[in-house]
């Protein structure tokens, strides 16, 4: 007996998301956390555009962009100096800027759009062990008043933080190390003039090594920022972990006062300030690990569950975000019956190697001073750091490279663009305007003369028989293509925008996944060919009588 399909461990942004985006696509959910309520700490703040992204495909960006504040930058100061100011500046066919938003909030956010889907997160509820097997999941569960339950379940999620019991119970192994370095933040106001909207870091350094630090944070509210700054020796509490204990995040014990926040302040602010409305403090401890692998079976893990890293450029609570949001759509094929073989191992094929790479960077940022310290050039650091970058080339379930171009390829990022005119409306829209609603996969076919219009509506009627209605289309038209869609959603290029960000030089397909991610790209654009890989994505029997083989 099956009482859910999808148990998701932990009311964090990452488990909320999942079960937001699950239940948005009909599956069912229970959001089990061993926590009483809501924690009212600001500990992740920095929201990347990606994120703003995938939550306006959710449907939830308006509330997240009410409540936030934009990060317009970053002054550097070193030993009272300034020595930099980096300006947060994205290409125009980005659509959203940098943010900082409270984790509380951000939790709240999701959860009230969760609520949408008449699902709420059981608080109080700790998952005490489980048991998987070829149909499922038996789960033990403590409720709130002791009583043990047992659940059953199709797929368990374990977003429940560094110290997951899921990720233990699945006998993962997490490799890594601690920095030695504690640290106190606090959630502030201050009285200074620095300009709204940019983060701070101070550094004093002597003898050429750091030896104090101060990083601010804009939050909503007048001057008001989350500080994180080196602990002074009356409150270190120089906690070694026991056994498989992981040193990292919000340690017990003695908050940080005013007071030692005020003393960071007179050493290190650009200016003289005075602090005030202290909302929250504590101390806090940084490791970095790698979980060996995302899933096994039917039980998969995702945010802190699977990767910890220092929070330099605020990498951490985002990637599990796009963990979610990667998981949740495969998921929702799977329960469905609409997945191939391999399109549940692809999660961590997918974003274990992003995971890596996060781990990597933010260890070597925080050991060497900043995103600054990075080589890159400025324009390729800042969309790294916004995730833009995050792309799936050589995942088994995205095809392979085309040939000849320099746009987004099979497993990149499907990037925005403007210019978009429609056959009433006089005013034009973005390509992910046009697209929202499209939440399986979408063939995006573009044609730019009479011919290839034409060519391109019988390569997305033929694909839509081949995979049984389950890809939509959606057409771009070039300046020289006739008026009309032929039955199917079309938009013209009007600024020929789309012809530049993507790099089309004639009739061309790009098969969207519901992740907005590229999964195959074909230049002219051939029914057959899609209808193969989509076959083997989905597990379609196509007419030449195997998953994945199109007829001709």
């Amino acid at each position: 007996m099956v009482h859910t399909d999808v148990l998701v461990v932990g009311a964090g942004p990452v488990g909320l998301t999942a079960a937001a985006e699950l239940r948005r696509r009909g599956v069912g959910c229970r959001v089990i956390d061993r926590l009483p309520a809501r924690l009212p700490y600001a500990k992740a703040v920095g929201i990347q555009p990606r994120t703003l992204e995938i939550w306006d495909r959710m449907g939830m960006v308006g509330a997240a962009l009410d409540a936030a504040v934009p990060m317009r930058g970053q002054l550097m100061y070193v030993n009272g100096a300034e020595q930099a100011r980096v300006e947060l500046s994205l290409p125009p066919d980005v659509p959203y800027g940098f943010a900082a938003l409270p984790q509380y909030e951000t939790e709240r956010i999701i959860e009230e759009h969760l609520a949408r889907w008449d699902t709420g997160i059981e608080r109080g509820v700790e998952l005490v062990s489980f048991e998987q097997d070829d149909e499922g999941v038996w789960c033990r569960i403590t409720t709130p008043s002791g009583r043990e339950e047992e659940v059953r379940s199709r797929f368990l999620v374990g977003c429940d933080g560094a110290h997951s019991i899921v990720r233990k119970s699945l006998g993962l192994t997490f490799e890594g190390g601690a920095f030695p370095e504690e640290y106190m933040l606090a959630d502030v106001e201050v009285d200074w003039s620095l300009p709204a909207g940019y983060g701070v870091r101070a550094l004093h350094r002597g003898d050429g090594a750091t030896d104090d630090l101060l990083v601010c944070i804009p939050l909503p509210g007048r001057s008001r920022y989350r500080m994180s700054m080196l602990v002074p020796p009356e409150l270190s509490v120089q906690r070694q972990p026991d056994g498989d204990r992981v040193a990292h995040g919000l340690e017990s014990g003695r908050a940080p006062g005013l007071e030692h926040v005020q003393a960071v302040l007179d050493r290190l602010a650009p200016e003289p300030t005075t602090a005030s409305a202290l909302r929250w403090s504590s101390v806090f401890r940084i490791s970095h690990r790698l979980v060996d692998r995302y899933s096994r079976g039917r039980v998969f893990v995702a945010g802190d569950a699977a990767h910890i890293h220092p929070p330099t450029g605020a990498q951490g609570m985002n990637t599990g975000i796009q963990d979610a949001w990667n998981l949740a759509w495969k998921l929702a094929l799977a329960v469905a019956g609409a997945a191939g073989p391999r399109l549940l191992e692809s999660y961590d094929a997918e974003r274990r190697p992003v995971g890596e790479e996060v781990v990597g960077r933010t260890v070597r940022h925080a050991t060497a001073g900043g995103v600054q310290a990075d080589p890159e050039d400025r324009r390729t650091l800042l969309l790294r750091e916004a995730q833009l970058l995050v792309g799936y080339r050589g995942s088994p379930v995205v095809g392979p490279a085309a040939v000849g171009h320099d746009g987004p390829d099979a497993g990149d990022r499907a990037p925005d663009c403007g210019g978009l005119l429609g056959p009433v409306a006089t005013f034009p829209v973005r390509l992910f305007d046009a697209l929202r609603g499209h939440d399986t996969h979408t063939l995006l076919l573009y044609a730019d003369d009479p011919g290839s219009l034409e060519r391109s509506a019988r390569v997305a009627a033929e694909t839509g028989r081949l995979t049984h209605g389950q890809v939509s289309s959606c057409l771009v038209l070039g300046a020289d293509a006739a008026d009309g869609g032929a039955g199917l959603p079309a938009w013209r290029d009007s600024r020929g925008e789309f012809r530049r960000v993507y790099h089309v030089t004639g009739p061309t397909g790009i098969l969207l996944r519901p992740d907005g991610h590229v999964g195959l790209r074909q230049s002219p654009p051939a029914a057959p060919e899609f209808a193969a890989h989509l076959g083997r994505v989905l597990g379609i029997r196509t007419p030449a009588g195997g998953p994945g083989h199109a007829a001709a």
